[in-house]
């Protein structure tokens, strides 16, 4: 009964000790997704900020308030689509920034298509790839962070310039509760094209580009991110855009500011998102730390507990079982 028993424990010993690097390695890439049909929406504000007043002579103004509203909705139409050629996961988002000022009018609205593999984050490059109507090909993540977030720089995407550059790891750090990787981005003044909807009706970027007018922009991108589902916690940003060769329009100064300010996420918008996050790292977690390590340990226990068994099943020659005695032999006859 003991060898029987310890070949049983033995091949759950091997059953557990196999599943644990196929856990990791196996199924945590294939589980582990982004769902194509996602939905978020996160308001950020400047408080207070610099806004130009289109409708006002073009005056620059201090504003108490600006409210940027992004969203980011999963077209699954499309990532089906992609699927079939791409040959592997991809997650269609159709995002939305829209900067909206103090008396509720929209400011800009900047429109994107960001096409990415499920399961890495990395781009996928296909048609529909675009920022504001105009085709994009990315290099780098936007958004979000790979799972497994490591302690390096990546490659951002950057929309209003259309191009990639690297956004710094620069520590460990502890928000809400939460041990989170601090990363930062600066991109300096560079010249980024007009938006394709102005807040002025009846001007067209066209119409702008003719005068010789340019637009710039620079800003200090800030991240705090989770390391384990790689989704931002918290995002701010410091922000300037300017209007340079404004004469050309008849103002009196060359360079106009558009809007400057510090953006920082809503505080009822951190709270839903820390909440979110914390309760999806535990299914990362237990694909990559908690069942693989678990596995390991209970086959190591399983296979030093059949090898226990094992020997006590096999005893040296002569050697009796537990509890038995030498058996009395037989007296012998007494002879006549």
């Amino acid at each position: 009964m003991r060898r029987r028993a310890s070949l049983v424990l033995l091949a759950f010993a091997v059953f557990f000790a196999a599943m644990s690097p196929l856990l990791r390695w196996y199924a945590f890439p294939r589980l582990a997704k982004i769902p194509p049909s996602q939905y978020q929406e996160t308001v950020l504000e400047a408080k207070p900020a610099t806004l130009l007043d289109y409708n006002d002579n073009m005056k620059v103004k201090r504003v108490p308030k600006v409210t940027i509203v992004q969203t980011l909705k999963g077209n699954v139409e499309e990532s089906e689509k992609i699927e079939r050629s791409a040959g592997r996961d991809v997650v269609v988002w159709d995002a939305l920034s829209y900067v909206v000022g103090p008396d509720g009018k929209m400011v800009s609205e900047i429109p994107e298509r960001y096409i990415f593999d499920a399961h890495s984050q990395a781009p996928v490059h296909a048609t529909g790839e675009s920022v504001d109507g105009d085709p994009v090909r990315r290099e780098g993540i936007e958004f979000k962070w790979p799972f497994l977030t490591e302690k390096r720089d990546y490659e951002y995407f950057d929309a209003q310039a259309r191009t990639s550059s690297p956004i710094h790891y620069k520590g460990t750090r502890t928000f809400h509760g939460m041990n989170v990787y601090y990363f930062e981005q600066t991109i300096p003044w560079t010249k980024v094209p007009m938006p394709k909807k102005m807040p002025i009706k009846g001007v067209t970027p066209e119409q702008i580009a003719k005068t010789g007018m340019t637009r710039w922009y620079t800003t200090k991108r800030m991240f705090w991110v989770d390391p384990v589902t790689g989704a931002p916690v918290n995002g701010e940003e410091i922000h300037k855009e300017e209007l340079r060769n404004a004469k050309a329009m008849g103002l009196p100064q060359d360079t106009v500011t558009v809007f400057a300010g510090h953006v920082k996420m809503r505080a009822d918008y951190v709270d839903s998102i820390v909440a979110l996050v914390k309760s999806q790292r535990l299914l990362v977690l237990l694909l990559t730390s908690y069942l693989p390590w678990g596995f390991l340990a209970l086959g190591t226990v399983l296979l030093a507990l059949a090898l226990w068994l094992e020997a006590r099943s096999r005893r040296p020659d002569g050697e009796l079982p537990d509890g038995a005695t030498t058996p009395t032999p037989d007296p012998q006859p007494t002879p006549v």
